[in-house]
């Protein structure tokens, strides 16, 4: 399935005197389109045959394309990880080579292009109600995680019958931590497969690429955010390799990596990251 997204509000379109293409309607969508509680601008919710409660949705990043030649990034006061530091708004445009896959910065460096979707999930539980899309909870949402570019698989924990899936939130390059609170936010369109999984049961998000496992913490604890994220990877070395727990945290600390997915999101985010050769 190709999904198609737009990001951002009417004013983070470049003036057209810069000479940058942009999608037909962007203006439009971004100004008609209906806002909830968060800043995000979603595809969806889209109904996937079959999956129930309780089911796992498997979801396969097959492809993904930039759909401009320029993105943005902002740094908004009160916001970000220093705000007490850079207390001025700023947004710049920042173009796109897609011929040679790189960004050309202001200053004249020009950084490998990355793209990836930093907001995509199911619909949470109902009892939990309507939700903005700024925190990364347990059914994934705005988690802001780079290493889920095309080639990377996720699992989600399916919490309503059609699972509802949305995608959004495209950026063409960020580090971890997104620390300044954006990153080269883009509209991209990915190529999707899903697959509706009972032989696995989840009670947050995981991911794998062809080389590593992932797993997810999110909390507005960074601590608390790194022991879910550990926990669920000492899980997933149990289910896979038979170990006992202790000798899975053990092997987390020799051989798992822990690092900072984002500090912006109000609920903070850590990924284990372990290599696929060093599962037992």
């Amino acid at each position: 399935m190709r999904i198609e997204t737009l990001s951002g509000e009417p004013d983070d379109l470049p003036d057209p005197s810069l000479g940058f293409d942009t999608v037909p309607g962007h203006a439009e969508v971004l100004a008609s389109a209906f806002r909830g509680p968060g800043p995000h601008l979603l595809t969806g919710p889209i109904h996937i045959e079959g999956a129930e409660p309780g089911d796992v949705l498997e979801v396969r990043v097959l492809n993904i394309e930039l759909r401009c030649d320029w993105g943005w990034n902002l740094q908004v006061p009160t916001l970000g990880t220093l705000p007490e530091d850079f207390p001025e708004f700023r947004r710049i445009h920042i173009p796109l080579d897609r011929a040679r896959n790189v960004a050309k910065l202001p200053w004249g460096q020009e950084l490998p292009l990355s793209p990836f979707f930093g907001n995509f999930g199911v619909a949470p539980p109902p009892s939990w109600g309507r939700l903005s899309s700024k925190e990364p909870r347990a059914f994934g949402g705005n988690m802001d995680n780079k290493e889920l570019g095309a080639g990377s698989t996720l699992y989600f924990p399916v919490f309503v019958p059609g699972a509802l899936f949305s995608a959004g939130d495209g950026h063409a390059l960020q580090g971890d931590g997104e620390v300044c609170l954006t990153a080269i936010e883009a509209a991209l369109t990915g190529t999707f497969e899903f697959h509706v999984r009972r032989d696995r049961r989840l009670t947050s998000p995981r991911a794998e690429t062809a080389s590593d496992w992932i797993t997810m913490g999110f909390d507005e604890d960074l601590d608390d955010a790194a022991k879910a994220a550990l926990r669920d990877m000492i899980a997933l070395i149990r289910e896979k390799s038979g170990l006992s727990a202790q000798d899975a945290y053990t092997l987390c600390s020799i051989a798992a990596d822990l690092r900072v997915t984002q500090l912006v999101d109000g609920n903070k985010g850590i990924h284990c990251v372990l290599a696929k050769s060093r599962m037992p």
